[in-house]
């Protein structure tokens, strides 16, 4: 029996982490392909329209790990609101989406501005904004399907969508860059074709017939929507904590090191953006198996579908940490185009650094995926809060006050150090 827990939990683990990684892969291929073709100021404005690629994509996982979460528990337990899942959650969906259009045809500019922007790199970084903004639906659209279709039993069509719509915007950055000199327009251009794409993959599953989920004539039910939107919040908080921090330290660096200094962060933030990629990737495939187990009863089930994520990715930091300290000078090479000595050492020292509590951020990523897969909504919603918003801020400006940009880039190890403490405590606590 163990031995069958753990070849499904492998089964659905490997297939999200090698999605996620994927998905990753465009953000890290918009990098270097801006890096290289519009140099530091490019590669400024790219990190400072990152955060709003954090807000939508962890939008499109509220919603779809959260309906998604919901929709096995009750199918597990043979709830007839299994059905309304998926409906209700395109409900949400298209409300967010005119959301997010509105602010990209009136204030993406603005929002350049205030994510710290000045003079060319605040027009790139409006460009960039405005586009992503425009072409929301499609990403968070992707997100819920991919969530659905992995709860419905098919993760390796999920892993497929993702790599499929990774892979489009590799080949496209490429073409709208440099044959096509479409600069930060093309950057923005091919990363918004791989949603698309990845849908068109996702069309299989009903293709086929293998979906057990529909979208039926309904009104969004409240209590539906309320119970999508708790359960998904831990991995909004996820995603958009990359987001807040990016801000926050671009802010911080900005006033000590110039836009020299976001462009080194920009280097620490997209190879973070991978490495989160891998952590929730387990997690993300975790969590069918504990809703699912925790649906029909098996409570002791769910908690060695834990324990095999949590050794997972004490591993995986292990190798990505070693890695990651020998490997900085070329990992940082790859997207200082402009061999700037000054720009390659705070990189080099911030990944060094930034890095060194990686282990403790893989485990906060899995205790709050298995909290809210199991219906746990405060301690999920805590780790997620702790790590993401309420402790990191006032940590990292301490921290940036005490010894400078040392302390920026020591402000997120601190923080995930601090909630792994707490998340430890809160696992043998019950939910009240």
């Amino acid at each position: 029996m163990r031995e069958g827990y753990f070849k499904e939990f492998r089964k659905y683990a490997v297939a999200n982490v090698l999605g996620l990684l994927g998905l990753s892969c465009y953000i890290l291929a918009d990098t270097y392909f801006v890096s290289t073709g519009l140099g530091t100021r490019g590669l400024a404005a790219l990190n400072l329209a990152i955060p709003i690629y954090n807000v939508i994509h962890g939008c499109g996982l509220m919603l779809g790990m959260g309906g998604a979460a919901k929709y096995s528990l009750y199918r597990a337990r043979g709830d007839g609101r299994a059905d309304k899942m998926f409906a209700n959650t395109l409900g949400i969906l298209a409300v967010l989406g005119v959301i997010f259009m509105a602010a990209g045809l009136g204030f993406a500019g603005e929002l350049a501005k205030l994510f710290g922007g000045r003079g060319a790199v605040r027009e790139m970084a409006e460009v960039y904004l405005q586009v992503m903004l425009l072409l929301s639906p499609a990403y968070l659209l992707n997100d819920v399907l991919i969530c659905f279709i992995r709860n419905d039993g098919n993760p390796q069509l999920s892993m497929l969508s993702m790599l499929a719509g990774s892979f489009t915007n590799i080949v496209l950055d490429y073409v709208f860059i440099f044959p096509m000199r479409m600069g930060m327009f093309g950057a923005v251009l091919a990363t918004g074709c791989a949603p698309i794409v990845g849908m068109l993959v996702s069309l299989a599953h009903f293709a086929r017939g293998k979906n057990h989920f529909f979208c039926i004539e309904m009104l969004p039910e409240f209590g539906i929507s309320w119970d999508t939107l708790v359960l998904g919040i831990p991995s909004l908080v996820t995603e958009i904590s990359s987001g807040i921090v990016i801000i926050v330290f671009n802010i911080l660096i900005l006033g000590m090191a110039g836009n020299v200094g976001v462009a080194a962060y920009g280097v620490v933030a997209n190879i973070s953006l991978v490495v989160v990629a891998v952590f929730t990737g387990v997690a993300q495939g975790m969590q069918p198996l504990v809703s699912r187990k925790l649906g029909k009863g098996d409570a002791a089930g769910a908690g060695r579908v834990l324990r095999y994520g949590v050794v997972t990715v004490l591993a995986m930091s292990i190798m990505i940490y070693a890695m990651v300290f020998f490997g900085t000078d070329a990992l940082v090479s790859v997207f200082n185009s402009e061999k700037n000595p000054a720009m390659a050492t705070m990189a080099g020292l911030g990944l060094r650094l930034y890095f060194a509590g990686i282990s403790f951020m893989g485990i906060n990523i899995v205790l709050s995926m298995y909290f809210a897969a199991s219906e746990r909504v405060v301690p999920a919603q805590a780790v997620s809060l702790l790590r993401g918003i309420v402790l990191v801020l006032p940590v990292a400006f301490a921290l940036s006050f005490l010894v400078g940009i040392t302390g920026v880039w020591l402000a997120v190890p601190t923080t995930e150090l601090m909630v792994a403490i707490i998340g430890a405590c809160l696992i043998n606590l019950p939910d009240s």
